[in-house]
């Protein structure tokens, strides 16, 4: 049987001996009761972790966001984000469909913006006959621009003019571990800024299943309801809770080792490969390089024959995605091939 390297997100880790056997030794309890103990560790933890006064277990990174848009908004709000950002690109449209909000956008630059690009766009209060600017939703690190990081002096700025302007501020924190591993700031310090974040699980960190939401108490028992109302509510899902206990106490160092797999990709191509890559872009663990003798579908396909696995990213990028299920030895191949195909 051919060997796989799969770097097509990561999305695709597996639990770990160590997290399966957290998993099956996990005490559970019916968590619709709010009676799971490990579901209630967890959370606990998390909240700690993000320097909130409380936090939510859910399925998925998009129920996640969607959540807290949810709570911070009412039907016919808009909400300010990044034209490539994960809400509108990857989320079935949900904004829409579960909240009736619309969506305004700011073309920034590998997902990253600035407070100016922010001020213009927010809705005048007597403006009644127009949707109320409720949200500014921020992405970090930005999937679609690469993984690139939000700079700190950007987040504050944007912040500023948010509560000048009575806004709330989400974070889509899906990566936020990736952002903080590589600058050194803590994850409580990035969601300071913000009301709602939404990080996930399921992605670097290895566990099998979930995210988790933060904010306040008061905008963490409205999740509840509302997650309650979308079927979200689980019983004994402490077995998957477990799961992201071990990731968030285990996990979140080896972030690093994924970023240098990912750099070590980048510069070995832009000497060996017929492609294009923004160096600046390359910061964490998710590249996108641009083919340029071939089409996207065709390195994708070619890289498929020799086991590599890649995918689609942004418009004329195929997106490679390092994670811990992946060794250092596995990445060499991977070079290898890529250099081939390319």
């Amino acid at each position: 049987m051919k060997k796989i390297i799969d770097l097509r997100s990561d999305t695709v880790t597996k639990p770990s001996l160590e997290m399966r056997k957290a998993m099956y030794e996990a005490e559970v309890g019916d968590d619709v009761y709010q009676e799971d103990p490990s579901v209630n560790r967890l959370q606990e933890y998390a909240a700690e972790l993000l320097g909130k006064e409380a936090a939510l277990y859910v399925s998925s990174g998009v129920m996640g966001n969607q959540l807290c848009l949810n709570v911070l908004t009412q039907p016919g709000d808009e909400v300010i984000c990044d034209i490539d950002a994960h809400i509108f690109q990857y989320e079935s449209g949900s904004p829409a469909k579960l909240s009736g909000l619309q969506l305004s956008f700011i073309n920034g630059d590998h997902g990253v913006f600035k407070a100016e690009d922010v001020e213009p766009l927010i809705r005048p209060l007597s403006a009644y006959y127009m949707a109320r600017t409720r949200v500014v939703e921020m992405e970090n690190t930005h999937n679609r621009g690469g993984g690139t990081i939000i700079p700190m002096e950007n987040i504050i700025g944007i912040e500023e003019v948010a509560k000048k302007h009575g806004l709330y501020m989400h974070l889509d924190g899906a990566r936020i571990w990736n952002a903080s591993v590589e600058t050194g700031i803590s994850v409580k310090e990035y969601a300071s800024h913000f009301d709602s974040i939404s990080c996930c699980l399921s992605k670097g960190l290895g566990a099998p299943v979930g995210s988790i939401i933060a904010g306040d108490k008061e905008f963490i028992d409205e999740a509840f309801r509302v997650r309650k109302s979308w079927g979200g509510g689980m019983r004994q899902v402490g077995i998957l809770a477990a799961a992201g206990l071990y990731a968030l106490e285990n996990n979140i160092p080896k972030l690093k080792d994924d970023h240098k797999k990912i750099k070590s990709i980048a510069e070995f191509l832009v000497n060996h490969g017929k492609c294009k890559i923004d160096m600046k872009t390359v910061q964490t663990n998710i590249l996108m390089l641009a083919p340029t003798e071939k089409s996207v579908g065709q390195v994708i396909d070619e890289c498929k024959e020799y086991g590599l696995i890649v995918s689609a990213g942004s418009p004329g990028n195929v997106r490679i995605v390092a994670h811990q299920d992946i060794s250092f030895e596995e990445i060499e191949e991977a070079k290898n091939i890529l250099a081939k195909v390319l």
